[in-house]
Formats: structure tokens, C-alpha cells, sequence
């Protein structure tokens, strides 16, 4: 069945393929971002601006003879940035979208949360949705209340916790991934047996496609990852190898490394590059929700469609 669905942060790594995938599948698409787009092969869709989060947004315009609502939107992670802007952004934004929605009919509101909510950077067991949440970071609390706000919204929801999703144009962790992959060098991650679950764009849009046309997701959260964690020694040495080097990957002992990062003051790297964090998909699973893409037959894909890892700088 055809639907009318509003995406909004259209425009993003996450939203740009979700938005050409829901065109593909014969849905009218009002994609709304801040950054003008242009839809293409999407006959019949239509570009929206989207104000700025930070402040009050007229969301009628925007929800008008809409069926569906994806919620994309948000400010992600930004160095020096206060508190009070993932408050205002991701929290009270999306107070303010789901209450637009009330009343309306809308059919599904499907948001789009973090792992981050449920369980920070890093984890010493598989992470599942009945963990207690423990977000750490300021991003992290901000998605977890505005999880709690569309739980309250009336209107049928599905919330979905992504672990760090990776594809072609993917930025922040896995682009700091790539770059440190491209580097020259032998790297010192052979030792690393460190696993981290991650999540291809196309697992997860296929995540956002499933969930619309089942109506066993409906009022549930389920975390979303590949099928199986990877190890930080084969995260990069697959991310060479895709780009026709060797991997060159010098078993030097993580505890050197922590130490060194540590003395840098960067703490919160060591839990991205150093500790687990290994998620369970099942409940999402359970309801017939099958992954197609495995993760290193994900990650050369991305290397492939880039053509070859962006270069570090040497200045």
C-alpha cells in the first residue's frame, strides 16, 4: 500500500537513503531537511524546509495529509556544543512534533534514536533492550527523553536504536575509521580483539521499511545492528584490504594504546576503540525482521562505492 510519509533530516546519511528507498518502493515522500535536496527517480515526492531545531518549528505545515512520520531530525554529536542545544533540538523538538501529530491520524511515527540511549559507547555485555538505559553523554540523555515524549504521543510509534551505522558518505566514527584505515602506515590494532556490532545504511533502511509494513513493531524499541560484531583488528584490517593494501596491522598490547590515549586526555575514544560494545538485534528478529548485508561484506562495499579511503592529511 502506498503511503504519504514525512521524513525529516532527508538530507542526511541516514535520511538520504532512506528517502530513495521509500520512493523506490511507491511512496509519496515530503522530505523535509534545512539543506535543500533534490529528488531524483522519486516521481510525485517533494522537498520541505525544515526550520531550525533550536527553536519553535511550525510542524502543521509539514504533517499536512501525511500518513506516516519518520523522525530523522536531530543535532548529532558536535564538539563543543552545551547541553541545552541536544535539549532543545532532540528532546523538546521532538515534544513538539509529536504533539502536532496528535489528533491527526497519523498511522506511524517511527523515530530514530542511538544505542547511545540504551547503553553509551561501550558495554562489558551483549546489549539488549531490557538493559536499564545508562546513556553517558549529554546526546545520549536528550534521545532517550524524546523517546520517552513519543511513548506518550497517542499516536502508534516504533523506536528504533541504531548502533554506528556505516555506507557510502557515512561521517563522525565509522569516517574517523576510514581515515585512520587510510593512513600510510603500519597501525598498531593487531592486537585489538576489542567487538563492536555495527549496522550497513541498507540493513537499517530495510529496518525502517519492515517496521512500516508490520504491525508486530508497533509500540516496541528495538535495538538495530548487522547480524554479527567485528573486532577492531578486523574492522581496519578489512577496510585496507578493500582498498588493495595489505593490513599491515602491528600487534602492538591495547594497554599501550590506552595509555597513550589517556595521556592525550581522550578518554572517551579509548570506549569507542578499545572496549566492546556487542548488541543484540533478536527482539527485531523475532518479529520476522531478517538482516541481509553481513558487516564485513558491508564495510568493502562502502570502501568500493568511495573509491578508495579518504586520504589523511600530513600537516
Amino acid at each position: 500500500m502506498s503511503l504519504r510519509i514525512l521524513v525529516t533530516g532527508a538530507s542526511g546519511f541516514i535520511g538520504s537513503a532512506l528517502t530513495r528507498a521509500l520512493a523506490n518502493d511507491g511512496h509519496f515522500v515530503r522530505a523535509a531537511s534545512r539543506k535543500p535536496m533534490v529528488l531524483t527517480n522519486a516521481p510525485g515526492s517533494e522537498w520541505a524546509q525544515l526550520s531550525d531545531l533550536e527553536h519553535e518549528v511550525d510542524w502543521a505545515p509539514l504533517l499536512e495529509g501525511v500518513d506516516v512520520v519518520i523522525h530523522l531530525a536531530a543535532i548529532a554529536h558536535r564538539t563543543h556544543i552545551d547541553s541545552g542545544q541536544y535539549t532543545r533540538a532532540n528532546r523538546v523538538a521532538t515534544a513538539q512534533l509529536v504533539k502536532a501529530c496528535a489528533g491527526r491520524g497519523i498511522k506511524r511515527l517511527i523515530f530514530m534514536s542511538s544505542i547511545g540511549a540504551q547503553a553509551g559507547s561501550a558495554a562489558d555485555h551483549v546489549v539488549t533492550e531490557k538493559d536499564e538505559p545508562w546513556p553517558i553523554t549529554a546526546y545520549d540523555r536528550a534521545k532517550l527523553a524524546a523517546e520517552e515524549e513519543v511513548r506518550h504521543c497517542g499516536a502508534p510509534f516504533t523506536i528504533l536504536r541504531p548502533v554506528i551505522v556505516y555506507g557510502p558518505g557515512a561521517k563522525a566514527n565509522m569516517a574517523m575509521m576510514m581515515r585512520i584505515a587510510s593512513l600510510p602506515m603500519p597501525l598498531p590494532f593487531g592486537a585489538f580483539k576489542n567487538r563492536r556490532s555495527l549496522l550497513s545504511i541498507d540493513n537499517l533502511v530495510q529496518a525502517v521499511t519492515f517496521c512500516l509494513g508490520n504491525p508486530d513493531t508497533i509500540n516496541r524499541t528495538f535495538i538495530v545492528c548487522d547480524p554479527e560484531p567485528i573486532t577492531l583488528a578486523e574492522m581496519i584490517g578489512t577496510l585496507r584490504e578493500a582498498s588493495g593494501r595489505t593490513s599491515n596491522l602491528v600487534p602492538i598490547p591495547p594497554a599501550a594504546v590506552r595509555a597513550l590515549v589517556f595521556a592525550a586526555g581522550r578518554r572517551g575514544l579509548w570506549d569507542r576503540i578499545g572496549r566492546d560494545l556487542v548488541a543484540s538485534s533478536a527482539d527485531l528478529q523475532s518479529v520476522g525482521w531478517s538482516p541481509r548485508v553481513q558487516t564485513k561484506d558491508g564495510l568493502r562495499a562502502m570502501v568500493q562505492a568511495a573509491g578508495s579511503p579518504p586520504q589523511a592529511s600530513s600537516r
